[in-house]
């Protein structure tokens, strides 16, 4: 079957890797959060800022949606992908005020290596958006995300496990626990976006 020709429309191509853009920075001040494990407020507030800028990125491909002749792929999928990505900083956030709200005073190492991959999986996810406009050298990309969100699964397991077989105070196993749980679920929201995108690729192809 010969692949189909689609038409293109830069416009939506550039606000997708905005939107992948600031997504990424917000993966990468929370990998800064937890690596580093100061100024709590401060970058939590800018990573709130970040998620504001993209609900205002998604509204625009959203207005560009309503007004477009053409676009690049199918609009419901469009929308999906839009909504996707808004859960993975949605999931950032989260993370960020989780470590607040229950005030913790230090990182387990699990919780900075959680962090990297997220932000490792930021980095592929932005890659992969650039390489829509063409649809060309996408796949590794997606399945660097796969494979990291794998990695991320068997840490947090790994890491609640020894939480529950080390830790002595009940109210530290709860609160890391959920730690755990609020990022290996962003690093889901990750590769759903991966899933998508793969979805994408065989419906055009």
């Amino acid at each position: 079957m010969a692949p189909r020709i689609l038409p293109k429309d830069d416009r939506f191509f550039g606000i997708f890797v905005e939107d992948g853009e600031n997504l990424l920075e917000a993966a990468r001040e929370l990998q800064a959060m937890i690596t580093s494990y100061d100024r709590l407020e401060e970058r939590v507030t800018e990573i709130r800022a970040l998620e504001h800028r993209g609900d205002e990125i998604d509204a625009e491909i959203e207005r560009r949606l309503e007004k477009a002749f053409v676009t690049p792929f199918d609009r419901e999928d469009i929308h999906d992908l839009v909504v996707r990505l808004d859960d993975v900083v949605d999931g950032i956030q989260e993370v960020a005020e989780t470590f607040v709200i229950y005030g913790i005073e230090s990182v387990r190492e699990e919780g900075r290596q959680l962090g990297d991959i997220l932000a490792a999986q930021s980095v592929q996810l932005l890659e992969a958006l650039r390489a829509l406009d063409g649809f060309k050298g996408i796949g590794p990309h997606l399945q660097e995300i796969h494979d990291l969100e794998n990695k991320a699964d068997g840490l947090s397991r790994a890491a609640v496990a020894r939480l529950f077989r080390e830790e002595k105070d009940p109210r530290l196993i709860l609160k890391w626990k959920e730690i755990y749980e609020h990022v290996e679920k962003a690093t889901d929201r990750c590769e759903d976006v991966a899933d998508h995108i793969e979805n994408v690729l065989l419906e055009y192809s």
